[in-house]
């Protein structure tokens, strides 16, 4: 028997059918971002299908042909922030389905060939398997618009091995499927060609080596110091995309990661609670967006503009607030 659902104005759709229930991120004009109602949609489709013995696992997936799904809808909690409305109510609702999904008690199953970021990775880093393809660009590059690697990144990037957690945290590469299998953030392969060598481990040792640095100067430091010309346009690209992030924001993520290594999932997603409202008290997240996603001037004034003055109990105070 089958069963076909749609939630959130048509943006969420589902269809169960011999005992498999196949989501669909149906927004793909906008690259299948998430809005509130799509969160609290597949919530409520998780509570129902918990309990469902006709419901054996799901798989997720999105509609069109360029994404999984690119994010959060953030120019929508600009807007929402703006007005004075409650932003956070996304947040929580996004943070509380991440957990859950790495703790489901049915396999979940992310098809993730196209676009996959921010709230895209939330989505799939629980889940098992996770199957990329040849159209396949992974990356988390929140710290380019003034925010820190969340739905879980303090988690799931701090467990990676050598420092590619923090490698992919701060300068937020674009990954293929390849790369992605090699990090760990991906498990299969599913396309005609094979996906290539991995292009992380040309210089994964580079990596190890410039990212265990015990600050983000340090780091920034060690890549102007690279040698080794197999390695020199890869530092180079680094430290430009280094160059363009919030400063704030890099040195709360560098914490971030480092923290997120100790903890255990709860705690992750805990700490990223109170993160994201230092995020949007601090301002460069909502600068982010202004100069990236709304007036493309790509011209952010960061608060303050360099690593060397962003104190280190500017840092800490992003720890020590709280979700409410």
């Amino acid at each position: 028997m089958e069963e076909r659902l749609s939630a959130s104005g048509g943006e969420l759709l589902a269809e169960i059918r011999s005992g498999v229930a196949t989501v669909t991120l149906n927004r793909p004009q906008a690259l299948n971002a998430l809005t509130l109602g799509m969160l609290e949609a597949l919530t409520q489709w998780f509570d129902a299908w918990e309990r469902d013995d006709r419901v054996a696992s799901i798989v997720l997936r999105g509609a069109g042909e360029k994404a999984f799904c690119a994010g959060g809808d953030i120019r929508a909690l600009h807007d929402t922030f703006k007005a004075g409305q409650d932003v956070f109510r996304f947040f929580e609702v996004e943070y509380t389905l991440n957990e859950r999904i790495y703790k489901f008690p049915k396999p979940i199953t992310a098809h993730i060939d196209g676009i996959v970021m921010g709230g895209g990775m939330g989505l799939a880093q629980g889940c098992r398997p996770r199957i990329v393809g040849e159209r396949t660009r992974m990356a988390m590059p929140e710290t380019s618009i003034g925010l820190f690697p969340d739905v879980g990144g303090s988690y799931f990037l701090a467990r990676l091995a050598g420092k590619l957690g923090l490698y992919l945290g701060l300068v937020g590469p674009t990954l293929k499927a390849a790369d992605a299998i090699y990090a760990g953030l991906a498990d299969e392969y599913a396309g005609a060609a094979p996906p290539g060598e991995p292009e992380l481990a040309k210089v994964r040792q580079a990596i190890d080596r410039h990212f265990a640095q015990d600050s983000v100067e340090a780091i920034v430091a060690s890549l102007e110091d690279e040698r080794d010309p197999a390695c020199a346009e890869w530092a180079k690209k680094s430290l430009e995309r280094l160059a363009r992030s919030s400063p704030t924001m890099l040195k709360v993520t560098f914490e971030q990661i480092r923290r997120g290594a100790r903890l255990d999932l709860a705690g992750c997603f805990r700490m990223e609670r109170s993160l994201i409202r230092g995020a949007f008290e601090q301002g460069d997240f909502i600068e982010g967006i202004r100069a990236l996603i709304i007036e493309k001037d790509n011209a952010p004034k960061w608060k303050p503009p360099s690593l060397a003055e962003v104190a280190p109990s500017s840092v800490e105070r992003f720890f020590n607030m709280r979700m409410t």
